[in-house]
């Protein structure tokens, strides 16, 4: 007579990794579930503290719009206006020979009642036609002699423009050699040289900073500078008989 082998109750295989792959998803869902619950107990307990903040974040933005609106537009515009009488007057001084201290003094200091450059510095500083004010102050100055205030006015200024920059920076080179300070005239050259890779006022720089290191007896630097702008700028004013100032500094390091 046969007999019957009674079987266990075996799981298999693929039965087994499916209930496990269902507990580790139930795990994730309920730990989910709870970092869910956490996060709304969290939010209901601090919903004061987060509808102030949001409050005071919309406050900021606001008063920031409305700061530019209502004072930060209208400052630049008057500060705009307020420039076109002593531009006038700088404008005129940068193109004649004639009476040229009288309009640059017109400028700086204005007349019949309207701000010249320095009350605009001091009045509106902070805005884009100040900014500018300031740049137009010190080339002022230094038409005029006073190469001290050039140089404060125009280390004031600062621009985004790369060749105003260079032009500013320049001009304080300028300065320091009128008032005999060729050492800082000579870092101030480089910097205006390197501020802006072009035609004019890099070459422009590099030849006056080669004359200075050659006055301060740095031979060497100066050759490196008339050397770079027969290099790099040989269609420039100033490479036009670049190699005889190549060959004086040369010949001055022997």
């Amino acid at each position: 007579m046969a007999t019957y082998k009674k079987r266990g109750n075996k799981v298999k295989k693929g039965n087994q990794a499916n209930i496990e792959d269902q507990s580790t998803t139930a795990e994730v869902f309920n730990t989910l579930d709870e970092t869910a619950s956490r996060s709304e107990q969290w939010v209901e307990k601090n919903q004061k503290i987060i509808f102030t903040g949001l409050i005071v974040v919309a406050g900021i933005i606001l008063a920031f719009l409305a700061y530019n609106k209502y004072i930060v537009e209208p400052k630049e515009k008057e500060a705009a206006d307020e420039l076109a009488f002593p531009k006038k007057y700088f404008e005129q001084a940068q193109s004649t020979s004639v009476e040229v201290d009288s309009l640059y003094n017109l400028s700086l200091n204005g007349a019949d009642g309207k701000y010249g450059l320095i009350d605009i510095v001091d009045n509106y500083g902070g805005t884009k036609a100040g900014n500018l004010a300031k740049y137009m102050s010190g080339i002022a100055f230094l038409k005029t002699g006073d190469y001290e205030s050039a140089i404060k006015y125009l280390s004031d200024f600062s621009s985004d423009d790369e060749m105003l920059a260079a032009l500013a920076k320049g001009n304080i080179g300028d300065a320091f050699v009128e008032i005999e300070q060729p050492e800082d005239a000579l870092q101030y050259y480089v910097e205006a040289a390197n501020i802006k890779d072009n035609n004019f006022t890099s070459p422009l720089y590099l030849f006056r900073a080669g004359n200075t290191a050659m006055k301060l007896g740095k031979f060497g630097e100066a050759e490196g500078y008339y050397s770079r702008i027969e290099k790099d700028y040989p269609k420039s004013e100033e490479a036009k008989n670049i190699s005889v100032y190549i060959q004086r500094a040369q010949i001055a390091q022997k």
